[in-house]
């Protein structure tokens, strides 16, 4: 239940792209085409899931070991983004030779996932949260469908907006600013609807 709890709160009440405003840059700049916007989420959620899985024991046994022989933590950030950096570069390779057209479709967005603040954030708030190595899988993975959820409906909001005549002063960036507050706002009522689940459900 808890692991259950963890997962479906990453997707709908802590969305990382509606409700933290992490990863901003490729939901923006990905999300007008929806075979494009679920491409890169899928790319998204195997980041974060890999990464998870792969600097959760760094952190725990190599930067700050639980026996205190030493702390490195401050090196957090650089290794972390190494270590996202790798697994990018594998991802890319691999689309590059078996999809190249969503490949050339992501375009320059693909290796900005590197530098994607919602794939540093969940490794890093997994460690801060005191999560153990499950419960960080899973709260990745609600993590990444969170953003694959953002991405996608965002994507329909859009091809939607391009048949919509606003104003001229609110076309183009600005109407899409006000569209993905919209739509932001309106992942604020899930948090109720989750709590009462969860307590019923207890």
């Amino acid at each position: 239940m808890e692991l259950a709890a963890i997962f479906f709160t990453m997707i709908l009440v802590n969305n990382y792209v509606l409700v933290q405003f992490l990863g901003i840059c490729p939901f923006l700049g990905v999300s007008k085409k929806l075979d494009s916007a679920f491409g890169m989420s899928c790319a998204v959620v195997f980041v974060m899931v890999l990464a998870t899985a792969v600097t959760w024991p760094i952190q725990t046994f190599l930067l700050t070991p639980a026996d205190g022989r030493w702390d490195l933590g401050y090196l957090q950030t650089i290794v972390f983004i190494l270590v996202i950096a790798v697994l990018v570069q594998l991802i890319e390779i691999a689309m590059k030779k078996y999809m190249p057209p969503l490949h050339k479709a992501l375009g320059v967005y693909l290796p900005l996932i590197t530098t994607n603040c919602a794939v540093l954030g969940v490794t890093i708030l997994n460690i801060d949260n005191g999560y153990n190595f499950a419960e960080s899988i899973v709260c990745a993975a609600g993590a990444g469908f969170g953003f694959m959820l953002a991405m996608v409906l965002f994507s329909g909001v859009r091809q939607r907006l391009e048949d919509a005549q606003p104003p001229k002063c609110f076309e183009g960036l600005p109407i899409t600013l006000v569209s993905a507050a919209i739509v932001s706002l309106s992942f604020t009522g899930f948090g109720g609807i989750v709590d009462a689940i969860f307590k019923t459900a207890a």
